[in-house]
């Protein structure tokens, strides 16, 4: 099994596991491999070190370029996983609606549907026509991973 650390041309970072590396490059080569963040199939694979645990290795001091880089990575990674955690409980916590979106939202606005939390789809011309009614509504893109249940 072969883990490759992969970002998409919108900068997010994600792991990939592969059979081998002639399964990554023809994935690669299809345009099957999509980012689980925005969907984009503009991915590349980035550099990475094997790491080795060698116990009688003397320890040199890292230079102040690759602790920041690699802090900055960290961070980058811990904000991304916060917002899959933030947008499961998204997922998990409302009705999806779908296309009925804004007809929906009117609805419950208007108390002719029972108040409930829900999530769709609407264009920007349609949010703000909804917001012109005083319904608040709040634009999240949901990753498709999301919207599916894991195999």
């Amino acid at each position: 099994m072969k883990v490759y650390n992969l970002s998409c041309a919108a900068g997010h970072r994600f792991e990939g596991w592969f059979s081998s590396e002639q399964d990554f490059l023809t994935q690669s080569d299809e345009r099957r491999i999509e980012c689980p963040f925005c969907e984009s199939a503009d991915v590349s694979r980035m550099p990475s070190a094997p790491r080795l645990n060698l116990s009688s290795a003397a320890s040199k001091p890292e230079d102040n370029g690759a602790a920041l880089a690699r802090a900055q990575a960290q961070a980058q990674a811990q904000a991304q996983a916060a917002m899959m955690d933030i947008l499961r409980k998204v997922v998990a916590n409302t009705e999806d609606v779908g296309e009925r979106f804004v007809e929906e939202a009117r609805r419950i606005h208007y108390q002719e549907a029972p108040e409930r939390a829900i999530r769709g789809v609407a264009s920007p011309a349609e949010c703000e026509a909804l917001a012109d009614e005083g319904i608040e509504v709040v634009s999240l893109p949901i990753p498709a991973a999301l919207k599916q249940p894991l195999q």
